[in-house]
């Protein structure tokens, strides 16, 4: 990664880092299974700040062992990244510690693996201290095994992915400071978590419906809470581009108050130690009164997004294999597409263009009274105090 000195008025220096240049690599059964990871990948490259100069698939029935492409295919891709002038190798699967120090040694660039970067992303999109400390912990226990003998990169390149913590500090790579960080960082975080039951006693107390967003990347759920809760959360065309959990409070309807809740997007193949590291946005969709499923209707993978959000909710958050609250199909982006196909019960709506708002509404209020009785009360006049604590008692 190629580098420069900047040099402010009052005379202070400080080297800048260019933008990374990568090539990406995919290996899979088939053609098809390969472009559709090359696409994904380069939406996760393009989120961290990668420039992408070249993508390469093989197809092969199992990765090679030792270099997951074999000796001909790496050859072919350290000639290429000379050429191109790439820095950096981005590879569509998580790589072994011996698979990314034999490519590193083999083709003099840095090596980046599918879990590492999202790692990246993950580190730059923490805003809370509590995501930070997550998103810490995780990229050091992903570093300890891969230690020894591999980030010589890392250090002869200076920075960028693979060196950065949250908030842009930069990684531990010494082996007892990594252990004794992690030990750290898990008494904060068993702090936090202590400090956040308390703060879910109160939202119990205070009664209101809790609904959690849950969706793939990108699939719109932040248009959607901004619509639904007239809030103003980021909304950005990048992968995980909320990673800390968002509460609103908003409406079902007129006079029906709720709390709605954002959570980080999935992904397929999500590597399965990211899940417990944000387990405050996972909890959230665990205790949610109602659970709204938002599907990009006009991603071409559509389908498969849909499933592997599915199988990740019921897989690995939710460990009994069930989901414990009623989940409703969102369908969004519908001004995108031709038709509804598929998805019988789901709401198919535009969080952007606000399309079928009020029809969702109507859903959410339908969910939530399921179960629920009717009473009819009758106020006194005197007791008009009463009344309005009743109504306002989520407010307490």
């Amino acid at each position: 990664m190629s580098s420069r000195i900047v040099e402010d008025y009052t005379g202070k220096r400080a080297r800048v880092f260019e933008e990374e240049r990568a090539i990406l690599v995919a290996v899979g059964r088939s053609e098809w299974e390969c472009t559709d990871s090359l696409r994904e990948l380069e939406s996760l490259a393009g989120t961290a700040g990668l420039t992408v100069l070249g993508l390469v698939s093989q197809t092969r029935t199992r990765p090679d062992p030792a270099t997951v492409i074999g000796k001909g295919k790496t050859e072919e891709v350290a000639a290429a990244a000379k050429e191109l002038g790439a820095d950096v190798l981005l590879f569509d699967r998580e790589l072994t510690p011996g698979q990314a120090r034999n490519l590193e040694a083999r083709t003099n660039c840095k090596i980046i693996d599918r879990t590492q970067l999202i790692l990246d992303i993950f580190a730059q999109h923490a805003v809370t201290k509590e995501a930070r400390l997550q998103v810490e912990l995780a990229q050091l226990r992903y570093l300890l095994p891969r230690l020894r003998g591999w980030g010589k990169a890392l250090t002869r390149l200076g920075g960028g992915i693979g060196t950065r913590g949250p908030g842009e500090t930069k990684l531990e790579l010494d082996r007892k400071k990594i252990t004794r960080r992690i030990h750290a960082i898990k008494k904060r975080l068993e702090k936090a978590r202590a400090e956040r039951e308390t703060q879910r006693a109160r939202r119990v107390r205070g009664e209101l419906p809790l609904i959690a967003i849950v969706g793939y990347t990108n699939s719109g759920k932040s248009t959607l809470l901004n619509r639904l809760c007239s809030a103003d959360l980021l909304v950005e065309d990048k992968l995980f581009a909320t990673l800390s959990t968002a509460v609103r409070r908003g409406e079902v309807t007129p006079g029906r108050p709720a709390l709605f809740i954002d959570t980080v997007g999935f992904i397929r193949d999500l590597p399965h130690h990211l899940v417990p590291a944000f387990a405050s946005t996972l909890e959230a969709a665990q205790e949610a009164d109602l659970i709204l499923h938002v599907t990009d209707a006009a991603s071409p993978n559509r389908d498969a997004e849909h499933r592997a959000v599915r199988e990740t909710l019921t897989a690995q958050v939710f460990t009994t294999g069930t989901l414990p609250s009623p989940i409703l199909d969102v369908l969004n982006k519908c001004d995108l597409v031709e038709g509804e196909s598929g998805f019988p019960g789901g709401v198919w709506i535009s969080a952007r263009e606000g399309t079928n708002i009020d029809r969702l509404r109507a859903r959410i209020k339908e969910e939530l009274d399921r179960g629920q009785e009717r009473v009819r009360l009758f106020v006194p006049y005197s007791a008009i105090a009463l009344f309005h604590r009743m109504v306002g008692k989520g407010e307490e």
